[in-house]
């Protein structure tokens, strides 16, 4: 059985992608970070940097695992499954690429740009202007990608699109925009129209009306 532990938060939007893209028979257990329930001690236990999302297996080689980093769980989840991931050369290079570069690049410019404008005790112009450029420049640099192939790391559908997808689903708490990025755009539509991403979507968001 996996377990799956998260909120309403890109990072645990990433995993649930995956596991519905695969069809994998899981349960979501919800971590509510607004109340402060990743601080618990039987969450820490699970994972002492006490951060959604954690993927717990009970039945993985070796005994019970519980993984966190969501770009680590998306790697776990599609080598057990032989999907969503090539198996070997550059086609697999391409979508570790694509993962280093979100967890580098993409997701520390989103999660900063929001946080200066929104959450920070006292105005921060430079933090703002900073990562919010640099948010910018990166859509930039998705865009013209996708401006030569359907997806991020080739012809395929992959865990490098899915990794993305769950930061560009909150793309509102960067004030970010895809109107000048038309590829982006279209990719992110393709995308959001598939059955599995919806369903992710509507389970995750649940966890915060619930």
């Amino acid at each position: 059985m996996l377990e799956l532990y998260a909120f309403a938060t890109p990072n645990s939007l990433k995993p649930a992608l995956v596991l519905e893209e695969l069809g994998l028979d899981y349960r979501l257990i919800g971590v509510n970070v607004r109340a402060g329930e990743q601080k618990s001690p039987g969450f820490a236990a699970l994972n002492p940097n006490q951060k959604v999302p954690v993927l717990v297996d009970a039945d993985a080689e070796g005994g019970p695992l519980a993984l966190s980093e969501s770009a680590a769980i998306l790697v776990y989840l599609a080598e057990k499954t032989g999907r969503l991931l090539p198996a070997a050369g550059a086609g697999r290079a391409r979508v570790f690429e694509q993962l280093f570069f979100h967890a580098s690049g993409l997701s520390p410019a989103f999660g900063n740009a929001g946080w200066f404008r929104k959450s920070a005790p006292s105005p921060q112009p430079i933090a703002i202007e900073r990562f919010g450029t640099e948010a910018l420049r990166l859509i930039g640099l998705l865009d013209a990608r996708l401006a030569a192939q359907p997806y991020m790391a080739g012809d395929e559908l992959t865990i490098a699109d899915l990794a993305h997808f769950g930061w560009f689903w909150r793309r509102q708490f960067a004030e970010v925009s895809l109107e000048e990025t038309p590829n982006l755009q279209r990719w992110y539509q393709k995308l959001e129209e598939r059955p599995a991403v919806q369903r992710a979507i509507s389970r995750l968001s649940a966890l915060a009306t619930g």
